[in-house]
């Protein structure tokens, strides 16, 4: 098992980037390039929400099933944790919060990975992939707040 952890920093105010963190059309467009999500619904996540979808990386390697469960979601504590497997990834439970910062907002991932003998390229492929993230998402606050 293998934890990756990761924080962003942004200049906007933490519900200001909840509401882009929790946006799956928001995720859609933070991981463009990267993976290509098939039966995604839009809209923002919820307690419990469990969600079948295809995944391919690159958009070039064939889709395989994916899912997501939401575990755990507090709106309030700017919080959430997914439960998730597909691709080879026996256990990923993806935790995100997002705290008050000097700056404006902090966001703060923990991603524990189980994938048997591939876990240390997984857990590298979800630093890289966590980290891209973080310039789509700064992009889209400038757009959508100024």
């Amino acid at each position: 098992m293998r934890l990756v952890r990761l924080s962003h920093i942004y200049d906007h105010s933490p519900e200001a980037v909840w509401t882009v963190a929790i946006d799956l059309d928001c995720l859609k467009e933070a991981v463009r390039g990267v993976l290509v999500f098939e039966g995604m619904p839009s809209g923002a996540i919820t307690q419990g929400q469990v969600l079948d979808v295809t995944v391919s990386m690159f958009g070039l390697l064939p889709a395989q099933p994916y899912r997501m469960e939401v575990v755990a979601f507090d709106a309030s504590a700017l919080c959430f944790q997914s439960n998730e497997q597909g691709m080879g990834v026996q256990h990923w439970l993806h935790s995100l919060r997002i705290v008050p910062h000097v700056r404006g907002a902090e966001l703060i991932y923990e991603i524990e990975i189980e994938a048997g003998w591939c876990t240390p390229l997984i857990a590298a492929w979800a630093r890289f992939m966590y980290k891209r993230r973080h310039k789509p998402r700064v992009e889209m606050l400038k757009r959508q707040l100024g």
